[in-house]
């Protein structure tokens, strides 16, 4: 009994491992974007993004989405061959409509809430609404730059999917966000050394946890935890 338990906790232990993996590799894909501007496109073009003509912001922009897409399918589908969890079938399985019915009223108050705080906070940090600045800034390039928003939120969504698997397996709990908690790890690091800025890595890090709570109050739902990411990560 005492080996058959010892097992048991092994075989979490390693599955609870192996789905930390596979975040871990959705956050090495989101960081090919580093490497792609600071050393391909620089040694290139021999100035960092900041100053891409808008040809060359198009073309970086259209890289990087492709190996995220690449990458989110590559790692899901690795998951679903290696673990059983097949979230491409869990997203066909379960719509969007049915799960909003199916949530009580405490976590929609709980996730319009949240929405509603991150919408706040991008206002104030951006001294008005993100998305008239951005136009007025990229004009032509808007569409495209949202087009990259919309990947980068895919790649988040999977980190919080893997990394709520990967606690669970270990901890036994699915009541806290572990997968936001992940992300805040991960996401708020690269923003800090992106950026510069300790602060916008901690700002990243909370909002990180606050879509790792968006997927828990869900249901886990895949489609609908997308669509509220988008919101608050976008507007």
């Amino acid at each position: 009994m005492k080996t058959m338990t010892a097992t048991k906790e092994r075989n979490r232990f390693l599955q609870g491992f192996d789905f930390l993996s596979y975040g871990l590799e959705i956050f090495a894909f989101i960081g090919f974007e580093l490497l792609l501007g600071y050393g391909i496109e620089f040694n290139l073009y021999g100035h960092e993004f900041g100053d891409f003509t808008k040809i060359q912001s198009v073309v970086h922009w259209v890289l990087t989405i492709a190996v995220w897409m690449f990458g989110a399918w590559y790692v899901t589908r690795e998951c679903a061959k290696k673990s059983g969890v097949d979230l491409f079938k869990n997203m066909k399985e379960n719509s969007l409509i049915q799960g909003a019915k199916e949530m009580p009223l405490i976590q929609w108050v709980l996730l319009i809430g949240g929405t509603v705080l991150c919408l706040i906070s991008t206002w104030i940090d951006w001294n008005g609404s993100k998305v008239a600045k951005e136009f007025a800034s990229n004009g032509v390039l808007f569409p495209m730059q949202y087009l990259y928003y919309l990947a980068e939120v895919v790649m988040v969504l999977l980190i919080i999917v893997f990394g709520q698997y990967a606690f669970e397996k270990w901890f036994k709990n699915d009541k806290i966000p572990y997968g936001g908690i992940l992300v805040g790890l991960t996401w708020g690091l690269g923003h800090w050394f992106t950026k510069g800025s300790l602060g916008m890595g901690i700002y990243s890090a909370i909002g990180g946890f606050v879509f790792g709570g968006a997927y828990l109050l869900t249901n886990r739902n895949i489609k609908l935890t997308y669509l509220f990411l988008c919101i608050m990560f976008i507007l």
